[in-house]
C-alpha cells in the first residue's frame, strides 16, 4: 500500500473542514514552525509523509516541499528568520504551524504575550503575502492529551488558538484548525484521558500516529485530500418477520430512501443488505444510514410526519430493530 493510499484510507474513514490552500504544479511549499515541524522531516514525520503522498498522487507535478522547523522557536523567532529560511526559497505556499512554545514556555516566564503573538502572526502573514505566497495557518495542537480541559495549559492554549483563527480570518488566509481536530480525535480515542501516548510521545511532540494524523490534515488544508465532513450518523438495522415478502421489503426500502427527498434535514442516505461471512448478524439483514449535520436536525427528523408514516409502514413487519447514532470522527 502506498503512503498516499494509506493516508487516504485514514481520511475517508473519517472535523471541521479546513479552508483550503490548493496546490498548483511546480509550487514550492515551505513548512515553517518549531520542533514539531523539525521532527516532521524525519523518516516518519508529517512533512516527509506529505512529500511522499504528493509524489505518489502527482508524480509529474514538480511540487517542492521544504521543512523549516527549529526546536524551541516561537512567533518572534519565526519573524527573525522568515527571510533567510522561507522567503529566500521564493515559496508559493507557506504553512505556518506555531504557538506551542509561545504558550508552553510561559511556565518558565519565557512565553510570548498574547498581543505579541497576534501582531507577530499578522506580520508573518503580511510578509508572505507581499512576497506572493499563499498562507495556510495552523492553530497550535495540544500541550497534554487529556480531552476534558484538565491539561495545565488548556485555557491559555485555547486563547492562543482563538487568536490564530481570528488572524487567519482578518488576513484572508487559509486556516487549519489542528487544535480542534486533535481534541475531537482524543475525545473518541482517549477515553482513559491519558496525558500522552495517543498522538504524541510526551503531550506535545508527535508520535508516528500523530505525524500520520497531521499529514492527513495538512493534505486536506492543501486541497490534496477531501476535507472530512463531521456528520451525525443514524444507523438503523432491520430483522424482518419470516412472512414478509420480497415485494414488501422493496416497498420499505424505496420508502426509506425516499425520505431524503422529503425531509430537508437529511444530508445523505444509503442502505445495504448484510453479506458478512462471520455469522454474527443475529438475523439482522438490512442496514440503513441516515446522515445529519446537527443533533437538532436528527431530532427534527424523528417526529417528522413523513418519517412517522414510514414507521407505520414497517409496523408488524419487523422481528427486530436496532438503532445506533454517532458522530463520525477520524
Amino acid at each position: 500500500m502506498t503512503c498516499f493510499r494509506f493516508l487516504l484510507g485514514i481520511v475517508l474513514l473519517s472535523t471541521t473542514s479546513p479552508a483550503m490552500c490548493d496546490l498548483n504544479d511546480g509550487d514550492t511549499v515551505v513548512f515553517l514552525g518549531d520542533s514539531i515541524t523539525q521532527q516532521g522531516e524525519g523518516p516518519n514525520g508529517y512533512v516527509t509523509l506529505v512529500r511522499k503522498a504528493l509524489k505518489t498522487k502527482r508524480p509529474s507535478s514538480d511540487i517542492k516541499i521544504i521543512g523549516a522547523g527549529i526546536g524551541g522557536h516561537k512567533v518572534p523567532n519565526l519573524e527573525e528568520r522568515l527571510d533567510r529560511d522561507v522567503l529566500t526559497h521564493k515559496p508559493d505556499v507557506v504553512v505556518i504551524y506555531i504557538g506551542i512554545n509561545d504558550v508552553w514556555h510561559s511556565i518558565r516566564n519565557e512565553g510570548t504575550p498574547i498581543d505579541r503573538f497576534e501582531t507577530g502572526l499578522k506580520n508573518l502573514i503580511t510578509r508572505c503575502h507581499d512576497a506572493g505566497a499563499r498562507v495556510l495557518l495552523a492553530t497550535p495542537s495540544v500541550i497534554g492529551e487529556r480531552h476534558d480541559g484538565s491539561n495545565d495549559l488548556d485555557d491559555m492554549l485555547k486563547e492562543y488558538a482563538a487568536v490564530s483563527r481570528r488572524v487567519a480570518a482578518q488576513s484572508e488566509c487559509a486556516l487549519l484548525d489542528l487544535q480542534e481536530a486533535f481534541v475531537n480525535h482524543l475525545k473518541h480515542y482517549n477515553l482513559a484521558n491519558d496525558p500522552k501516548g495517543i498522538l504524541t510521545t510526551d503531550g506535545v511532540h508527535l508520535s508516528d500516529a500523530g505525524n500520520r494524523f497531521v499529514a492527513v490534515k495538512m493534505l486536506q488544508g492543501l486541497g490534496e485530500l477531501p476535507a472530512h465532513q463531521r456528520l451525525l450518523r443514524h444507523h438503523v438495522y432491520f430483522k424482518f418477520e419470516d412472512d414478509v415478502t420480497p415485494a414488501q421489503k422493496d416497498e420499505i426500502n424505496r420508502a426509506f430512501a425516499a425520505l431524503k427527498n422529503q425531509i430537508p434535514e437529511i444530508v445523505d442516505f444509503e442502505c445495504g443488505t448484510n453479506n458478512s461471512p462471520e455469522g454474527l448478524s443475529n438475523g439482522f439483514t438490512h442496514a440503513y444510514t441516515v446522515s445529519f449535520r446537527t443533533e437538532e436536525d436528527r431530532d427534527a427528523y424523528l417526529p417528522h410526519p413523513v418519517h412517522q408514516r414510514f414507521v407505520k409502514l414497517v409496523q408488524g413487519k419487523l422481528a427486530g430493530v436496532f438503532v445506533v447514532d454517532y458522530w463520525a470522527v477520524e
